[in-house]
């Protein structure tokens, strides 16, 4: 996913947890008593990153329980949910949302082809497939990771 992105010089971390877990950082982070499918806390924002430097995305926490549920309610296996929240997560951490209905058409289109990168293992499958990486991306880390989670 990160080289469909061409960001393979970037580097991001992946936390599968259970519902248990993603209830305790959804209401410590984002104020909501529930699970939830995936949170995506960035590190960077503000100024741009010197060239040549390792940029660090930030983290995607996954719960493995809801994505089993959304998986069987929704026909498909376990393994292709995890990578569609895994892509839904990462776009959160460049910049992306989905607060308005044009904004969620254009994170699910891009969403779709992360997905089909990562299934294929062919980043070339989608490279310059016109996703633009928002230019908050090319930004210094946060000194802090207080930033609320996006989801």
């Amino acid at each position: 996913m990160l080289a469909a992105l061409s960001l393979s010089d970037c580097e991001l971390s992946v936390v599968l947890c259970d519902d248990v877990v993603m209830r305790e950082l959804n209401r410590t982070h984002r104020n909501i008593d529930r699970p939830t499918d995936v949170l995506a806390f960035a590190m960077t924002e503000g100024r741009r990153m010197p060239s040549g430097q390792l940029l660090l995305l930030g983290d995607v926490v996954i719960s493995l329980a809801t994505a089993a549920r959304q998986a069987k309610a929704s026909g498909k296996d376990l393994s292709a949910e995890a990578t569609f929240l895994l892509a839904h997560g990462l776009l959160h951490l460049i910049g992306f949302d989905h607060a308005t209905a044009a904004q969620e058409r254009r994170m699910t289109a891009h969403t779709e082809k992360l997905v089909t990168a990562a299934v294929s293992r062919g980043a070339e499958a989608i490279l310059g497939a016109g996703i633009v990486v928002p230019t908050r991306l090319r930004s210094t880390q946060s000194s802090a990771r207080g930033k609320p989670p996006t989801r």
